[in-house]
C-alpha cells in the first residue's frame, strides 16, 4: 500500500526548479541524439558516438525518473511506455552494432509520433483500454 501511495500520489508532485531541470535534461538529450545521429549517419572515427550514447541514456533516465516521481500514472500511459521502449532500443545499440542506425530511426519515429500525438493518444493506457488522467 505504501508503494502505491508513493508511486501514485493523489496530486502530482513537483519540486522547485523542476521545469528548468526538465529543460536542461531535454537539451542534453537533444545534444546526445544529435551526436548519435551524426555518428551513425556520417561514421566518425573511433567510438566518439559512445559519449553521445551515454549522454542520451542518462538524460533520458533523468527525465524518466522525474516523470515517475511526479506521478507513476505516467508508467501506464502510452507516453511513458513509449519512453521505456526507447530506452530498451537504446540499450540494444551496443549489442547490435550493425542495427544502430535502424534502432535510432525507430526511436526518432516513436519520439516524433508520441510527442506530437493528441492527449487522447499520449494518455491512453494499454492496461485500461482507455485514456487515464489519474489513478
Amino acid at each position: 500500500m505504501i508503494l502505491r501511495q508513493l508511486l501514485f500520489p493523489a496530486v502530482s508532485r513537483f519540486f522547485p526548479g523542476q521545469r528548468w531541470v526538465n529543460i536542461m535534461l531535454r537539451t542534453l538529450h537533444l545534444i546526445g541524439i544529435a551526436g548519435l545521429g551524426g555518428g551513425f549517419f556520417y561514421p566518425a572515427e573511433g567510438d566518439i558516438w559512445r559519449t553521445f550514447f551515454t549522454l542520451t541514456i542518462w538524460s533520458g533516465v533523468g527525465l524518466t525518473a522525474i516523470s515517475i516521481w511526479s506521478n507513476g500514472i505516467w508508467l501506464v500511459q502510452l507516453r511513458g511506455q513509449a519512453i521505456l521502449m526507447k530506452l530498451i532500443l537504446l540499450g540494444l545499440m551496443p549489442l547490435l552494432p550493425s542495427q544502430r542506425l535502424l534502432l535510432l530511426l525507430v526511436i526518432l519515429v516513436i519520439s516524433g509520433v508520441i510527442s506530437h500525438a493528441p492527449a487522447k493518444v499520449r494518455y491512453y493506457s494499454l492496461f485500461h483500454g482507455r485514456r487515464i488522467d489519474s489513478h
